[in-house]
């Protein structure tokens, strides 16, 4: 596929960025590129974290696609592939000092010193965990689904059922099934921005049935992060439930207790999950993440009551808010804003996004949390006095007295 980007492999006394841009040619020519991640950002372009390059598939050609992280936005563009790694030997120093290539065989590590000395690593992988280089991912065609469809745990939950003696979606399960590889994608791109590795200690709130919470753990478990996942449930039932399962199926690495957030003990956490807590329970699980100190928070929110009685309406806003469906959206935006904005100023890069579409379920939006480091760290936390400011401004304008997170954390006044 990327045959034509062999060249003669540079000298051993040649400088370490040429031999790291040959290290990645010959990984893009021989179907071995499996990411690229150029972190560690210099010079006056500070809204940028990090840089993520992958192989694809573009209209039948290669490509390379270039993932920008800034601080409040993500940048897609994409490059043929001499121009892509152009711009990669353009970045190498002069905009990022370290560089990670991820192939099937190696880790490769590049790094450029305040003084500019160079220096290149390379870590060689056992070859009892070589694994097959991903294929570029075809933007053009069928999306991949993270998640195996044949995994017995699908069809004990009632997901799948077998066609023609091959596992098949039960047709009423469809939405149920695209929520989930949903998200795991996101949960993919969260985990690897957040650099964890195993073993992954993760809790899910609300876990119900279960679907999500073997999601995780199978998808985890795929990547080689050795996961120690709890889901924790109110109703007895569903704990039962997906204990009979974990012990049908044999797995090992996740358990389910029955509990409620709000009495939860705080213990060590890389991931937290609640999807769907109601109303205040929402802010509960937010704040038992961020006393575990998890690194990536995902929570879906819903029944947004404890702001809307609080709610004064400004005069301008009066001829809006005096519709009851307005008002109930108002409260809503507000209150998953003043959430967004208290994770930051916890140190946390925060985006509030529409996770997938309305016609597969209501409950759509996401507040996926992600705690910075480095520069991106510093660069938040010298932004705190700030955000606060904003949540107490926010808080006027409404005429709030009180955000039950904001109550948790003991910041802003009463």
């Amino acid at each position: 596929m990327f045959t034509s980007l062999i060249t003669p492999p540079p000298a051993q006394t040649a400088p370490a960025h040429e031999r790291f841009l040959h290290l990645i040619r010959l990984a893009l020519a021989g179907g071995q590129f499996g990411k690229l991640l150029l972190s560690g950002p210099v010079g006056d372009d500070e809204d940028v974290e990090r840089l993520t390059v992958r192989a694809i598939e573009l209209r039948g050609e290669p490509a390379l696609t270039f993932l920008w992280r800034h601080r409040t936005k993500d940048v897609t563009k994409n490059h043929a592939p001499e121009a892509g790694l152009a711009e990669i030997a353009a970045l190498l120093g002069a905009r990022f000092r370290n560089a990670h290539l991820h192939t099937a065989s190696e880790e490769v590590q590049f790094a450029v010193s305040r003084k500019g000395r160079e220096t290149l690593r390379v870590t060689r992988l056992d070859a009892g965990s070589d694994a097959e280089a991903p294929a570029p991912a075809a933007h053009d065609k069928a999306k991949h689904r993270p998640l195996e469809m044949a995994h017995p745990v699908w069809s004990a939950l009632g997901l799948t059922h077998l066609v023609k003696g091959q596992p098949a979606l039960v047709p009423a399960m469809a939405r149920k099934w695209k929520q989930i590889n949903r998200f795991v994608e996101i949960l993919s791109s969260a985990v690897d921005e957040a650099q964890l590795q195993g073993p992954v200690r993760v809790a899910d709130f609300g876990s119900g049935k279960g679907y999500l919470t073997f999601a995780v753990h199978d998808w985890l478990q795929a990547q080689g992060l050795a996961p120690r996942v709890t889901g924790i449930e109110l109703r007895d039932d569903m704990v039962r439930l997906c204990a009979a399962v974990i012990a049908n199926e044999q797995l090992q690495g996740i358990r389910f207790d029955q509990g409620d957030v709000r009495t939860q003990p705080v213990q060590p956490l890389d991931v937290m999950i609640a999807l769907h807590a109601c109303d205040i329970a929402t802010d509960h699980a937010l704040h038992v993440g961020l006393q575990s100190g998890a690194r990536v928070i995902m929570s879906s929110p819903c029944c947004h009551k404890e702001l809307r009685p609080q709610m004064t309406m400004p005069a301008v806003l009066r001829p809006m808010l005096q519709h009851g469906i307005h008002l109930g959206q108002e409260a809503e935006m507000v209150t998953d804003s003043l959430r967004a904005l208290l994770l930051e100023s916890q140190g946390y890069r925060t985006q509030v996004f529409e996770f997938i579409a309305l016609e597969h379920t209501s409950k759509n939006k996401m507040i996926l949390a992600v705690k910075a480091q480095g520069a991106a760290a510093e660069a938040l936390a010298a932004r705190r006095p700030e955000l606060l400011a904003q949540i107490a401004e926010i808080k006027r304008f409404y005429g709030l007295r009180e955000q039950r997170l904001e109550q948790l954390l003991s910041i802003g006044s009463a």
